[in-house]
């Protein structure tokens, strides 16, 4: 059975991948690394915890002594890493955390990687030929679009937020290690995901939840920034794909094809809350209100996910109105 390393496997995208990857690749043993931070949650991965092909242990990616004693121990056949810190906001209050954790995390993780699987550059040691570091990153590296365009894997990169910036430098490292050492990396950025074991303070269960306890449910600015929607379970498909059959080297756009902006979202899940949860009088839109704006808030994201859909075989599954009726009905569990 071989070892491979998923870090993060607690946050939210982690936490739907391992057991979606588990029930579909019972060869693989995964070792998840995760430092439990506010936004991981063990809760998340009750199903998988006692499976023998599954291993969780707690850390912190920037401790490099820690990690490839690590890599010794398991000998890792393959990375999957998600560990990030993510929340635009909290970048913009503490941006230090986001440096250490995005940029020498991922650095720790490539370079004890390198030690482990390779002689030198271009050469890989008999055990680990076919050994694979897939690194997860954002669309938002590209920075913001206007009315109109999508991002490709080609859009040079305009990051505006510490957070993007950070991810952004990790993304440049990790091809680095391709171009300089040989390693075999693969880069997938995706859109805004959304569905179940979201952290509360994202924009979809943040509407949820306030809408439920009969708060105002806030919406920066005019409610018009764009974003496009990618149901969780389609982007955990894709990951799997370019992890077993991406090129090396590659960077691979996954998007959902669902550009909406935030006050249709916000429309949107009251409505469905108004039929699925009715409340007593009148409708949850009542509690929609609009708050300053957050500084550099991108206007419009939307991916071009041509090339994983052409070369890999790589289609979503959900469009919006299915994925958020999925995504209502588990929150609507979990705040009950």
């Amino acid at each position: 059975m071989k070892s491979i390393l998923v870090t993060g496997g607690a946050g939210f995208i982690g936490s739907n991948f391992i057991p979606y990857f588990l029930e579909n690749n019972p060869e693989f043993h995964i070792v998840n690394l995760d430092a439990l931070t506010y936004a991981g949650n063990l809760e998340n991965l009750s199903e998988v915890k006692d499976r023998a092909s599954y291993t969780f242990i707690e850390g912190d990616i920037c401790d490099r002594h820690w990690v490839e004693q690590l890599f010794d121990q398991y000998q890792f056949q393959g990375v999957i890493h998600f560990a990030a810190e993510s929340h635009v906001d909290n970048s913009i209050s503490g941006p230090e955390a986001f440096i250490k954790t995005n940029v020498l995390g991922t650095f720790n993780l490539l370079d004890s990687a390198r030690k482990l699987w390779m002689k030198g550059p271009n050469e890989y040691k008999e055990a680990y030929q076919n050994a694979r570091f897939h690194h997860i990153s954002t669309d938002e590296v590209y920075g913001t679009l206007g009315e109109t365009g999508l991002f490709h894997e080609t859009t040079p990169y305009a990051p505006n937020s510490p957070y993007s910036a950070s991810k952004a430098g990790s993304d440049m490292i990790v091809r680095s290690y391709f171009h300089t050492f040989g390693m075999d990396v693969v880069t997938t950025n995706c859109s805004n995901n959304y569905g179940p074991k979201q952290h509360n303070e994202k924009l979809i269960p943040t509407i949820i939840r306030k809408a439920l306890l009969g708060e105002n449910i806030p919406i920066y600015g005019d409610g018009k920034n764009v974003r496009d929607w990618l149901y969780v379970l389609d982007h955990c498909k894709g990951i799997e794909l370019v992890f077993k059959t991406g090129k090396s080297g590659e960077t691979y756009n996954i998007g959902g094809r669902n550009e909406k902006n935030n006050l249709y979202i916000a429309d949107k899940i009251c409505t469905i809350l108004d039929q699925m949860k009715p409340k007593k009088m009148g409708s949850y839109k009542e509690q929609i209100t609009f708050v300053k704006d957050r500084p550099g808030h991108d206007l419009r994201y939307a991916i071009d996910a041509s090339k994983i859909e052409n070369e890999l075989g790589w289609k979503a599954d959900e469009n919006f109105d299915t994925g958020i009726v999925k995504t209502i009905e588990w929150y609507i569990n979990k705040f009950n």
